[in-house]
């Protein structure tokens, strides 16, 4: 997530300009919005896995890892 969406999530949250004007708000919201969907992808990840334990043994046995791996892999870029 860029820094604008950031902003604008926090104005529709109802954050006040006068609050987004200050450096240190706005790098403690960057710092709460990342961690926000670092347990986002973390939750998707675990839901991919345990649909892939309760179906093992179907001929998609595995692709759920598969995914797993793609949503944590996109909190590396």
């Amino acid at each position: 997530m860029i820094r604008d969406d950031i902003i604008r999530l926090a104005r529709e949250a109802g954050w006040t300009e006068y609050s987004l004007l200050h450096a240190v708000e706005l790098q403690r919201l960057e710092t709460f919005a990342a961690l926000i969907a670092a347990a986002e992808r973390e939750a998707c990840a675990k839901v991919c896995e345990d649909y892939t334990d309760r179906y093992a043994g179907c001929e998609d046995e595995g692709h759920g890892y598969e995914i797993a791996a793609a949503i944590r892999a996109r909190g590396e870029t």
